[in-house]
């Protein structure tokens, strides 16, 4: 006689942080410069949605899709001959939902120096199933000091991103019904 009661099936297993950390790294080249000579943003942009979609895919298990880039920031220009390492990691997790921080650096490729920051990202991807609809992702276990620190901060991102949209949804509605009272 088994007298354990059957695991409740609560929607997918955690997932730590570590598991789908990843780091994609480039070396730019002068196809991927600007007027000014230094590497394009939109070149590190894309550089930065490649590494979080495979951060989002490995730790949804399956295919995920950019929802929002809340934050890009630049910090350092990046030369051509740079080595560039984007490193990303899940920071938070929703239902289906889950933000991704990615840490940009550089370091010239042919010099024995540390990395410098050179910008940083944060963006929300939703997981989806083969027919384009929201599917459930694991919960993100935070393991280390600075992994939890980075979930409370995404909380928080969390919260001003739908306070933000409340809001302008909100101004919407009231200058539709301003638009649509009769004038006297």
């Amino acid at each position: 006689m088994n007298d354990q009661a059957p695991a409740a099936e609560s929607g997918p297993q955690g997932k730590p942080t570590h598991a789908s950390r990843t780091t994609l790294s480039h070396i730019m080249s002068g196809n991927e410069t600007n007027l000014l000579g230094t590497v394009h943003g939109g070149v590190i942009m894309k550089l930065v949605d490649d590494a979080a979609g495979a951060v989002a895919g490995r730790h949804s298990g399956g295919p995920a899709v950019t929802a929002s880039m809340d934050e890009m920031v630049f910090l350092e220009p990046v030369r051509v001959g740079d080595l560039v390492h984007v490193k990303a990691q899940v920071n938070w997790t929703g239902r289906s939902s889950m933000e991704i921080g990615v840490r940009v650096l550089a370091e010239r490729w042919n010099e024995a120096v540390p990395a410098t920051h050179v910008g940083s990202a944060y963006l929300v991807f939703a997981a989806v199933d083969e027919n384009g609809r929201p599917r459930p992702v694991p919960p993100v276990l935070p393991e280390t000091e600075q992994d939890k620190r980075r979930h409370q901060e995404a909380q928080i991102r969390r919260t001003h991103r739908l306070a933000s949209r409340r809001a302008i949804r909100d101004l919407r509605a009231r200058k539709q019904c301003e638009r649509e009272q009769p004038r006297a």
